[in-house]
């Protein structure tokens, strides 16, 4: 494999290194002088809690792949599971949640096939 070859996929590197480098600096400069408690930053909570939520509905309601092959009452399951796992995790309440539902998940289609 050449140079030449490579030119592609480094562009594809540094353009989407640049696209978001950006933002994240922008994001450090302006994050500094905004107040935890304000109503901005509250807003953007917000934001990004309804599409974290949006994503997963969709997961669930209007899956694809290999996900597409597991029954609704499977998927809800899980995410209640996970759901479980989170508020029972303690310290690692994300990494407690994720796992007990994508073992719910795994072991469901396990028992049920697919």
């Amino acid at each position: 494999m050449s140079f030449a070859d490579l030119g592609p996929y480094l562009f594809i590197v540094v353009a989407g290194w640049l696209a978001t480098d950006i933002w994240r600096w922008a994001g450090v400069l302006v994050g500094n002088r905004i107040d935890e408690t304000s109503e901005v930053l509250n807003w953007v909570r917000a934001v990004a809690t309804a599409l974290v939520a949006a994503v997963i509905a969709k997961m669930i309601f209007f899956p694809t792949g290999a996900l597409e092959t597991s029954p609704l009452w499977l998927r809800l399951a899980a995410v209640v599971f996970g759901a479980l796992a989170f508020f029972v995790g303690g310290r690692f309440r994300q990494i407690a949640g994720i796992a007990a539902a994508i073992a719910f998940l795994a072991a469901g289609l396990a028992i049920i096939g697919p």
